[in-house]
C-alpha cells in the first residue's frame, strides 16, 4: 500500500489534523504514551497506525496512534479513530480517515472479523483526517452506503469539489437509527466542532463514538469551532452512562477521562469569558492561560493551539 506523504495531507485543506501531524516528528515520549494507553477492550489487532479493541460481541473500536510508528510504517494512515459495528445483515465502518489506504485497512479487518465487507459508512464530520479515504470502502466495486448529516455533504463538496458523495443518507435534523440485523445503531446529529457533527451509539453496552467533540490527551483544535455548543453537547453525550466513549482523537474514554475533558472546556470558557470582561485579545488571552494541573497533561501540538481556542471563544462572544 501507498504510504500517505505529509503534503497530501496537508494538501486536502479540510483536516483538523494537519497541524497536529506537523510536530509528529518532534513528540516526546510521554505524547507517545497517549496513543499507547491501555486498551479499553480486547486488543484483536494492531498495526503501526492503529489498534482494533473488541469493546463487545460485533463492536470494535479502532484507536488510531500515529505518533507509535515513523511516517514510513505509515502510522498516519488513518489518523483518526473509528470503528466496526456488524449485525447479522450488514457492517457498519465509523469514520473515512485521512487516506484511502486507511479506510481499505479497516474494510478488510472488517472482513477479517465479521466475514463481510462494510456495507455502510458513516462520517462523524468532514474534516479531512476523518474524510479523505472514503474511496477505500470502495475498492473492487464494492457498494457502500455513506451516512452523514447534510452539513457534511455540502462542506464537503464546497471544500473539496472532486469529492462525489452520490449515497449519501442525510440525516437531516434528527435521530436516525440504522437497523443492521439485530444491532440497531443510533445517529444523532450535533454540532460544537464543526457545523456537521453527529454522534454514534450502540447499545446493550452502551458504546459512543463522540468524533472530535471529544478528544482525550490531546488540546482541541477549535479552528472552526463554537465552544460554548461543543461543551453542551459534550455534556449530553456524557449524561447517560456508557461503557466507552471513543473520542475522534486519544485513547478510548471512561468516566473519569470524560469528565476530566470537561473540566478542560469549562476552565478554558471561564477564562475566555474572564479574558473579554477584561479587554484582553485572544492572543493575550492564551499566553495567560493553561490547563489546571489537576487535570494532568494535554498534549498541545501547535504553539497556538490555546490562541485558536480562545479565538474561537472570541468570536461567539463578539457575536
Amino acid at each position: 500500500m501507498r504510504t500517505m506523504h505529509r503534503r497530501d495531507f496537508l494538501a486536502t485543506g479540510l483536516s483538523c489534523g494537519a497541524w497536529t501531524l506537523a510536530a509528529l516528528a518532534g513528540a516526546t515520549t510521554s505524547t507517545r504514551r497517549l496513543f499507547a494507553a491501555t486498551p479499553r477492550g480486547e486488543s484483536v489487532g494492531a498495526e503501526p497506525w492503529g489498534r482494533l479493541e473488541r469493546i463487545a460481541e460485533g463492536v470494535w473500536s479502532l484507536i488510531s496512534t500515529p505518533l507509535a510508528g515513523s511516517h514510513a510504517s505509515g502510522a498516519i494512515r488513518t489518523f483518526s479513530n473509528g470503528g466496526i459495528v456488524a449485525g447479522r445483515d450488514a457492517v457498519l465502518a465509523i469514520e473515512g480517515f485521512a487516506s484511502v489506504e486507511g479506510a481499505a485497512w479497516l474494510a478488510g479487518e472488517a472482513r477479517r472479523l465479521t466475514g463481510r465487507w462494510p456495507t455502510h459508512v458513516v462520517l462523524t464530520h468532514y474534516h479531512g483526517d476523518h474524510s479523505t479515504g472514503l474511496a477505500g470502502y470502495r475498492a473492487s466495486g464494492a457498494r457502500v452506503r455513506i451516512l452523514g448529516t447534510a452539513a457534511t455533504r455540502d462542506l464537503l463538496q464546497r471544500k473539496r469539489p472532486a469529492a462525489q458523495l452520490p449515497e449519501t443518507i442525510v440525516a437531516e435534523d434528527r435521530d436516525t437509527e440504522l437497523d443492521l440485523g439485530g444491532r440497531r445503531v443510533l445517529i444523532t446529529p450535533r454540532d460544537g466542532h464543526t457545523a456537521s457533527d453527529l454522534s454514534i451509539e450502540v447499545a446493550d453496552p452502551r458504546v459512543v463514538w463522540c468524533g472530535d467533540l471529544v478528544w482525550i490527551g490531546l488540546f482541541p483544535n477549535f479552528v472552526d469551532a463554537t465552544p460554548s455548543r461543543q461543551a453542551a453537547h459534550v455534556r449530553k453525550l456524557a449524561a447517560e452512562p456508557a461503557a466507552v466513549w471513543v473520542p475522534g482523537h486519544g485513547a478510548a474514554a471512561g468516566v473519569a477521562e470524560l469528565r476530566g475533558y470537561l473540566a478542560l472546556l469549562e476552565s478554558l470558557e471561564l477564562a475566555a469569558r474572564d479574558a473579554a470582561a477584561r479587554g484582553w485579545p485572544a492572543a493575550e488571552a492564551a499566553r495567560r492561560w493553561r490547563p489546571p494541573r489537576a487535570l494532568g497533561e494535554w498534549v498541545l501540538f501547535s504553539d497556538d493551539y490555546y490562541e485558536v481556542a480562545f479565538r474561537a471563544w472570541e468570536r461567539e462572544l463578539h457575536t
